[in-house]
C-alpha cells in the first residue's frame, strides 16, 4: 500500500528518454502540466508518447480532443508506427447538435455559456467513465474561446484540475498559443510548464528545442535542449553538462607511428586531452587526424570519425592513395565513421551522438573534421564555443583523445580562423604554406601543449604516395610562418635537397 507521501513524490515517465532526463525522472504523479508551443512543434506527438508509455505498463489513459478528430489522431499515431491499444481511450469532444442548429439557440443566454457548460459536462463524464491515470486535453485554445473572459477561463481550468486529479491522474494540457499569447492563466495553475519551439534557419531543416519553464518543488535541467521528430517519435537531446560526468582513467601517451611527428609532440598526445589542427585548405589537416585514428586502431583501440565536410567515398579513396585504408580499418569493428550533415543536424544531437559512441562503445580516440562544418550547425559563434567547451571537457573526463581540424581563411601571410578555439584545445598543431626556391612547401609546428613539453622548431613536411613524411627542423630560415622565409645559412636542409 503506497503512502500519500509516496504518491506525491512518484514520477510518471513521459516515454521520451531525453525529456525524462530533463525532468529528472518525469512528471509528478497526480498533477496538472501544461505543454505549450505553436502549431507544428510536436505537442500531439509528445502527448501520444506520454499515453503510450502509460499503456505499456497497463495504465488507463484518456485523450480528450477538442481540435482534432479521432481519425486524425489515429492516423498521426500510425505514421509513427503506433497502434493505439485498448488502454488508450480517445474522446472526441464536440458541441451538441442542438447548439449547432440555429432554430434551437437560446436568445436570452449566450451560446458560449451553454457550450462551455456542456463541454465541461462531457469532459467530466468521460473521466468518470474511464477513470484514467493519464489524461491529455487538446487543446486549451478551444476552451479559452468558449470561456470568452480570463476569469471564466481560469475558473474552468481550476475546475478541470480539481476534478481530474481526484483520480490521482497526471494531466497534460496542450496549448497551441493561437489565441492570446500573453495570457499566463494556466502557467499559475499548472504544476509544471514545458515549452516547445521550432526555429527556421536561413537554410536547412527547422531546429526544434524544448525548455522547462516551471516545475513546482522539483529539480529539473534548465535551459534549452534540442529535439527532433523522427519516424519513431520525439527524441530529446539533453544539453551536455560536463561537470556531471567524471571518470577515472590512466593517462597514457598515444603515438602517431611517425617518428618525427612524435618528436615534435614531445613523445605523442596524452589521453584525456584535445588537439586542434589548424591551417589553410589543402595542408593535410584531415590526414594528420586520420593518422592518429589509424594508429589507435592498429594498437587494438577504438576510434570514431565524425566527418562534416567530405563525402565518405571520396575520403576513403583519397586516404587509401595516401596509405591509410579506412574501409579495412572500419571492417575490424574498431573504427566508427559517421557522415554528419550540418544542415540537418542540431548541435545537441551531435553532442548526443559523440557521447553515445564514447559511452556505449568505449571509444578513446575521437576525430571531428571539421569545426568549420560544425559551426554551420550553430546559430552564432558564442554558442559554438560553449558547446565545444562542454563537449571537449566531457571527452577529456572520459579519457578520450580528441582531434579537431579548423580551416583558416587564406593561403599564406596573415590568416584568420572562422572561430578561435585555440584556448580550449590542450595541443595546437599549426600547418603553413611557404615559398622557397620557386616551390610551394608545407611547414608544421607545435605552438601549444598543456600536457607536457614539445619541440619549438618548425619542420617541413610532404604529402605523397607514402603518406606524410616530416623532415628535419628548418633552422636556417627565418619567416617560414609568414609564408616567405629568409635564408640565413648555407647548411639549410632545403638547399641540400635541391643540390645547391
Amino acid at each position: 500500500m503506497s503512502t500519500s507521501k509516496e504518491l506525491f513524490t512518484a514520477k510518471t515517465a513521459t516515454g521520451i528518454e531525453g525529456l525524462d532526463d530533463i525532468l529528472c525522472g518525469g512528471l509528478s504523479r497526480g498533477h496538472l502540466f501544461l505543454l505549450e508551443g505553436e502549431p507544428g512543434t510536436g505537442k500531439t506527438t509528445v502527448a501520444l508518447q506520454f499515453l503510450q508509455a502509460g499503456a505499456s505498463v497497463g495504465e488507463r489513459s484518456l485523450y480528450i480532443t477538442l481540435s482534432e478528430t479521432e481519425h486524425e489522431l489515429r492516423q498521426g499515431a500510425k505514421s509513427h508506427g503506433w497502434d493505439l491499444d485498448e488502454h488508450i481511450n480517445i474522446f472526441e469532444l464536440t458541441p451538441p447538435e442542438n447548439l449547432l442548429n440555429a432554430e434551437h439557440q437560446q436568445s436570452l443566454l449566450y451560446s458560449s455559456d451553454l457550450e462551455l457548460g456542456e463541454a465541461t459536462r462531457q469532459l467530466f463524464e468521460a473521466v468518470e467513465r474511464v477513470k484514467p491515470t493519464r489524461v491529455v486535453i487538446d487543446s486549451l485554445s478551444e476552451i479559452r474561446l468558449l470561456a470568452q473572459s480570463s476569469l471564466r477561463y481560469r475558473r474552468q481550468i481550476l475546475a478541470i484540475k480539481h476534478y481530474v486529479v481526484r483520480y490521482n491522474a497526471t494531466v497534460l494540457l496542450l496549448d497551441d498559443l493561437t489565441t492570446e499569447s500573453l495570457d499566463k492563466t494556466v502557467h499559475s495553475v499548472a504544476h509544471g510548464v514545458i515549452r516547445l519551439e521550432a526555429l527556421t534557419p536561413d537554410y536547412g531543416a527547422e531546429r526544434r528545442r524544448v525548455r522547462v519553464v516551471k516545475y513546482r518543488g522539483q529539480k529539473y535541467r534548465g535551459g534549452f535542449h534540442d529535439f527532433t521528430i523522427m519516424g519513431d517519435g520525439v527524441h530529446v537531446f539533453p544539453r551536455l553538462v560536463a561537470a556531471e560526468h567524471r571518470g577515472d582513467y590512466k593517462r597514457q601517451t598515444l603515438t602517431s607511428g611517425i617518428r618525427e611527428m612524435d618528436a615534435l609532440l614531445g613523445g605523442g598526445i596524452q589521453t584525456g586531452s584535445s588537439t586542434l589542427i589548424l591551417g589553410p585548405a589543402g595542408t593535410g589537416k584531415s590526414l594528420i587526424s586520420m593518422i592518429f585514428a589509424a594508429a589507435a586502431v592498429l594498437r587494438g583501440e577504438k576510434a570514431a570519425l565524425f566527418i562534416f565536410d567530405e563525402e565518405l567515398g571520396l575520403l576513403f579513396e583519397r586516404m587509401k592513395n595516401l596509405g591509410i585504408d579506412l574501409e579495412a580499418l572500419q571492417q575490424t569493428g574498431n573504427l566508427l565513421i559517421e557522415q554528419v550533415d550540418a544542415a540537418e543536424l542540431s548541435p545537441g544531437e551531435f553532442s548526443h551522438r559523440v557521447r553515445r559512441c564514447v559511452d556505449e562503445r568505449a571509444i578513446k580516440t575521437v576525430v571531428i573534421d571539421s569545426i568549420n562544418g560544425y559551426q554551420s550547425a550553430m546559430p552564432e559563434e558564442n554558442a559554438l564555443i560553449l558547446h565545444m567547451h562542454e563537449l571537449l571537457l566531457y571527452l577529456n573526463r572520459r579519457g578520450a583523445a580528441t582531434f579537431m581540424t579548423v580551416a583558416q581563411h587564406g593561403l599564406v601571410g596573415d590568416m584568420q580562423a572562422p572561430v578561435d578555439i585555440t584556448y580550449l584545445a590542450d595541443t595546437v598543431i599549426l600547418l603553413r604554406y611557404f615559398e622557397a626556391l620557386g616551390k610551394v612547401r608545407r611547414a608544421i609546428s607545435i605552438i601549444k601543449k598543456r600536457t607536457g613539453s614539445h619541440e619549438s622548431t618548425i619542420r617541413e613536411y610532404r604529402i605523397g604516395d607514402q603518406g606524410l613524411t616530416i623532415g628535419e627542423p628548418l633552422e636556417a630560415f627565418q619567416g617560414v610562418l609568414r609564408g616567405v622565409p629568409t635564408y640565413l645559412g648555407a647548411d639549410s636542409p632545403l638547399l641540400k635537397e635541391e643540390g645547391l
